[in-house]
């Protein structure tokens, strides 16, 4: 696997992935191109050039937000998650962020234990966060 920034030509691959894993919830291409167009720092990573996970942040001021990370199914549990959580940590710290903030599905635990593993803690909830399912959100934060 490797890693490389993720760009405008990454998003037609994206796109089944998200409808895989996320449904009526996924992700559109305009929303894609909206956070690229933002110069919100993206990365993806490839498995001999074709796109089996990917990860966002946005950073504004001294926060920064993980936007998303997804694993296609087939790739999942191989550590691709963690290595994309951890360039987006690195981004995070590169840019000198105070904390790094993210949401994630109640019922997401294997992501929620990702995410702990790497120093997140739940702060709050989000009622009804996701739509159209109404699934609530856990908001975790990672300060540096």
């Amino acid at each position: 696997m490797t890693l490389s920034r993720f760009r405008w030509w990454h998003i037609e691959e994206a796109l089944p992935i998200e409808q895989d894993l996320f449904g009526p919830e996924r992700w559109t291409d305009a929303m894609f191109w909206n956070e690229l167009a933002n110069g919100n720092y993206y990365v993806a990573a490839l498995e001999d050039g074709v796109l089996v996970g990917y990860g966002g942040l946005a950073v504004s001021g001294t926060d920064a937000w993980v936007q998303n990370i997804a694993v296609r199914r087939d790739a999942q549990r191989h550590g691709t998650g963690r290595v994309l959580l951890r360039a987006l940590l690195a981004e995070a710290e590169r840019r000198t962020t105070d904390q790094v903030l993210l949401e994630v599905a109640v019922d997401n635990v294997p992501a929620q234990r990702l995410y702990a593993a790497h120093g997140f803690e739940k702060i709050g909830v989000r009622r009804g966060y996701y739509q159209p399912s109404n699934t609530d959100a856990l908001v975790m934060r990672r300060v540096h």
